[in-house]
């Protein structure tokens, strides 16, 4: 559900004037025009655009000569190209744990995954938000390693006015189908500072101008001019898509867990995502919702690293976040009765849910476990997480025999009231 025919529908007439101006021009010529746009967005002093962002991400690392015995780290929660560009160039990668909150790359993992042999990090801001890099950086310039910022979901998001697409090294970026800004046929831009890389990537994507070793990575221009047209309404959808995203928050932030977010960010909400109590919950709402999981497995479990050289930190948040996340639609031509009905069918699967927790804490104090009266009274911390474990996982009973019911009964209460407040 990205909203693509109904933007298309909305500006079809301009679509089709652009058509007919661009398909009277030679398609294989410079499309300076674009990377000149995406310049003025990043603050980047060059931007080189691309096929795609894999691709984008492939040179970066060829520019900074990481090869065979070298290793670079990454996260081991986003889209397998954040990784998989790391063995195309030989290097092995290495997976870090994600911050449970943030989703993105855990800085105490990176430092226990770091080696003599580390010459870079690929550090992807997931799912259009952002977060302070500036320990990352440190580290980075503390370890002589270079730091790739792969902005593919991030581009118009700013955090404290730091722009996506500007930080460390090199940056990247994606114009693929899903997202907030895409090619009729993909593509992809890499973006630095350094003049030399600039012309060394200008070289890459044109099979090395016969000078090195290269690639068919050009962008032709009707679809720079594609891009380039939806980037003057960047603001505009970036407006809508925040509208709705404030609504998912306010109604479904007692429920669920929605996305951390900070003071100074402008997010871009190319993903809302929210995290569910287990994988059983997850997947009800998941088929109930037709949504999709962004995403549903550690990079490193999937079954190509059987056979490619990786090293992972131990994988215990990564599984979590996979198995309790899910991607809420969200694009700029939503209707409020869609956002809405999104809202009230997660509302009452979770009061389905409810009702078996409610079952669950009978087993344990009774029949009679309602009452409001003790909401504000004072229990110990055991007792409140027993009552949140039996939550997450109604089958769970623990088989002790309680000597003060009642103090379980004030932690159920006290639970009970916050997970249901607002939801009739």
């Amino acid at each position: 559900m990205t909203g693509w025919s109904r933007e298309y529908l909305e500006n079809k007439d301009e679509y089709l004037k652009l058509f007919d101006s661009v398909m009277q021009k030679e398609q294989e010529q410079n499309v300076e025009f674009l990377e000149k746009s995406l310049k003025e967005i990043t603050g980047r002093n060059y931007a080189v655009a691309c096929s795609n962002g894999t691709d984008a991400l492939h040179f970066a690392l060829i520019s900074l000569g990481v090869k065979s015995g070298d290793e670079v780290l990454t996260t081991n929660f986003s889209w397998i190209s954040t990784a998989s560009c790391i063995s195309m160039v030989g290097a092995t990668p290495v997976f870090c744990e994600p911050n449970i909150l943030t989703y993105h790359m855990d800085l105490d993992s990176i430092k226990r995954m770091y080696s003599e042999k580390t010459k870079a990090i690929v550090y992807p801001h997931l799912f259009g938000n952002m977060s302070d890099t500036k320990e990352i950086l440190d580290f980075c310039k503390e370890k002589n390693i270079a730091f790739i910022e792969d902005a593919a979901q991030s581009l118009g998001s700013s955090l404290n006015d730091v722009r996506a697409g500007s930080i460390g090294d090199i940056s990247t970026l994606s114009f693929n189908a899903n997202k907030v800004i895409a090619g009729v046929a993909g593509g992809g831009a890499i973006l630095t500072d350094d003049k030399d890389k600039a012309e060394l990537f200008k070289k890459l994507r044109r099979h090395g101008n016969n000078e090195v070793l290269g690639y068919n990575s050009k962008m032709l221009l009707l679809n720079a001019e594609f891009i380039n047209f939806r980037l003057k309404r960047m603001k505009e959808w970036q407006a809508k898509r925040q509208e709705i995203a404030k609504q998912y928050d306010k109604q479904l932030k007692d429920y669920v867990t929605i996305q951390s977010t900070t003071n100074g960010l402008n997010h871009n909400y190319h993903k809302y995502v929210i995290r569910l109590q287990n994988k059983e919950v997850r997947d009800k709402v998941k088929e109930k919702l037709g949504a999709k999981v962004h995403y549903d497995k550690p990079l490193s479990e999937n079954v190509m690293y059987n056979s490619i050289n990786h090293r992972k930190d131990k994988t215990f948040i990564s599984k979590v976040i996979c198995d309790t996340i899910l991607t809420l639609p969200l694009h700029p031509y939503m209707t409020q009765a869609e956002v809405d009905k999104i809202i009230n069918t997660i509302l009452i699967i979770l009061e389905q849910d409810n009702d078996k927790f409610v079952d669950s804490m009978k087993k344990i104090i009774g029949e009679d476990i309602f009452d409001k009266s003790l909401i504000n009274e004072t229990t110990e911390d055991i007792y409140d997480y027993i009552v949140e474990k039996t939550y997450q996982w109604p089958e769970y009973i623990e088989d002790v025999d309680f000597k003060d019911k009642r103090k379980l009964k004030i932690a159920f209460n006290k639970f009970y009231e916050n997970i249901t407040t607002n939801t009739k």
